[in-house]
């Protein structure tokens, strides 16, 4: 019996690559109930619901970071095009529109030029050449792309952990209602046994 609590517990200290922590499967509910940590099915469901929280506070999280990677990428896209637009017209000037605020845009020439600023957030805006500004959005466009797919991954996982803590908690939970129903029936046919003596 030592070698099945032992076997047990060793999921707890898995985790992805992005570091969250694999859920534990109860499977022999019992087994699981005698090791020394779980003093009684309340303190593992409280620990198992603890677990749980944390895995819905990174699922709102991985979210948040979905929502910001889906709109970061058409704004680098947008700015690339841009940047390849003033590449092919350097020595024409561009007559286009900008916008100065939501729903008023204004109209503008840009003359030939091989400089461009770049917003880099925090209200910090630098100067590159065409060819430097190029370079960072390609970048920051593959690295924003890879962030989204490890979201994405790391979503996955996190739902198959809720869904893993879920079942724990629902067995844990059910073991422990037959136990209170065994005890109670194992008490009422005490008393009745007396009770006939």
């Amino acid at each position: 019996m030592t070698s099945e609590v032992k076997d047990a517990k060793p999921e707890e200290n898995k985790a992805n690559k992005s570091g969250i922590p694999k859920a534990v499967f109860v499977e022999d509910v019992h087994v699981y109930m005698q090791q020394a940590e779980n003093e009684s099915a309340e303190v593992v469901l409280r620990r198992l619901d603890e677990q749980h929280q944390k895995y819905k506070f990174m699922e709102q999280n991985l979210n948040l970071k979905k929502k910001r990677l889906k709109v970061q990428l058409p704004e680098l896209k947008g700015a690339l095009n841009a940047i390849m637009h003033l590449e092919e017209k350097d020595t024409e000037t561009i007559d286009t529109q900008f916008m100065l605020a939501d729903n008023l845009y204004v109209k503008a020439k840009i003359p030939p030029t091989r400089k461009v600023g770049l917003w880099l957030g925090a209200n910090v805006m630098l100067e590159y050449t065409l060819e430097e500004a190029r370079t960072l959005l390609q970048k920051n466009i593959t690295q924003a792309k890879e962030a989204s797919d490890v979201v994405d991954e790391d979503l996955g996982f996190l739902r198959d952990q809720t869904t893993t803590t879920e079942v724990s908690m629902a067995r844990v939970y059910n073991w422990n209602v037959k136990r209170r129903l065994e005890t109670k029936k194992l008490a009422s046919s005490g008393e009745s046994g007396e009770a006939s003596v």
